[in-house]
């Protein structure tokens, strides 16, 4: 069982809540060319098909930061804007509807800037998140620690913080990422006491679908199940939709959301006499479209088969050409192998009607 959540300020991100004992939020972030209004939406649109609940599009000029206008007017969920450098960019994008901001102080200037940008988001009330990276440390702070560390990281995520804080603004949330997964595991461990501020989590620059996928789960879960984090948002070079569905797995293996199929395989062996890699895959693209709380297990032989299919709510047991449904641990019926997707999805239907 996932450790009690630290406790955590609320903050209000358009429509969502996080923090306090709200559920963790899922984002992520477009690759489009912000400029581009209907590739942006056309992207954020499949994105909230997957289930993304907050989505941040980088701000590099002020083309960028005008079209957040009209993305804002097309899309569902709360829109932040990425901004580095130019504190005025930060400023467009509050004009223009952001529900947040994510800058690096540190990076952004002098007071006078920060302050500009804090007055805007003020205006308006809506949260900053305070973003440092590993690969954006101050020169001060790794020449004191002796190079990058998560100490670090800390230090500098709070001195930012409090920054602002001493400008009269806390409405705050605070990410602490680096691509070396330890390292962002203990930078979370040390700040969670420090600050009630909400915290966005993620392994930044996790690397390719496969890769990454691994450096995120581990790293995630490592930070979740301590009760650290707010939001989340697993960092892929790849299609940001494959960030959704990983994010929602990740979430739901440490019990901290339900909803949507679990389809649990077995890994295949000498003894499987179907083809339960192609059935494992259709069956999961298969369950896709459903909105249930429910398990479906997809076993090849005989051995683990039953038993496992039994504890699932719907299940199929291959055999030589064949397998078998079953349903709360009931054989319904023995069918040839290429029927058993249809009549999979047959019970689906059942369940969802």
């Amino acid at each position: 069982m996932v450790n009690k959540r630290r406790k955590s300020r609320e903050v209000n991100i358009g429509i969502v809540r996080i923090g306090g004992e709200n559920p963790i939020a899922i984002q992520s972030m477009t690759n489009t060319k912000t400029q581009d209004v209907e590739a942006t939406v056309a992207q954020i649109e499949r994105l909230e098909r997957a289930g993304c609940e907050i989505v941040r599009c980088t701000v590099p000029d002020m083309e960028a930061a005008r079209a957040l206008a009209e993305i804002k007017k097309r899309i569902h969920i709360p829109l932040v804007a990425d901004i580095h450098f130019d504190y005025r960019l930060a400023i467009a994008a509050v004009e223009n509807g952001a529900d947040k901001i994510r800058i690096n102080p540190g990076n952004i200037g002098s007071d006078e800037k920060v302050r500009a940008v804090v007055e805007a988001a003020r205006e308006r009330n809506i949260p900053i998140r305070v973003g440092v990276n590993s690969g954006s440390l101050e020169k001060h702070l790794i020449e004191k620690y002796g190079g990058v560390t998560a100490e670090g990281l800390v230090e500098s995520a709070l001195d930012n913080v409090r920054r602002i804080e001493d400008m009269g603004y806390d409405n705050l949330v605070i990410s602490i990422k680096s691509s070396d997964v330890m390292m962002c595991v203990r930078a979370h461990e040390l700040i969670a006491d420090q600050t009630e501020h909400p915290l966005h989590v993620g392994i930044t620059e996790a690397g390719t679908v496969k890769s990454g996928n691994i450096k995120s789960a581990l790293g995630l879960g490592l930070i979740l199940y301590q009760g650290i984090g707010d939001t989340i948002r697993v960092s892929l070079t790849g299609d940001p939709v494959e960030e959704i569905v990983s994010a929602k797995q990740i979430l739901k293996t440490l019990g901290l959301r339900t909803g949507g199929i679990e389809v649990v395989s077995c890994p295949t062996c000498g003894r499987t006499d179907i083809d339960l890699i192609s059935l494992a895959n259709q069956v999961e693209q298969l369950v896709a479209g459903y909105p249930l709380d429910i398990k479906v297990a997809v076993m090849g032989c005989v051995v683990n088969g039953p038993g496992e299919a039994a504890e699932a709510d719907l299940g199929i047991c291959g055999g030589h050409g064949e397998g078998l449904l079953i349903k709360h641990g009931e054989i319904i019926r023995k069918l040839p192998e290429s029927q058993l997707p249809a009549a999979l999805k047959e019970e689906l239907d059942k369940y969802h009607d």
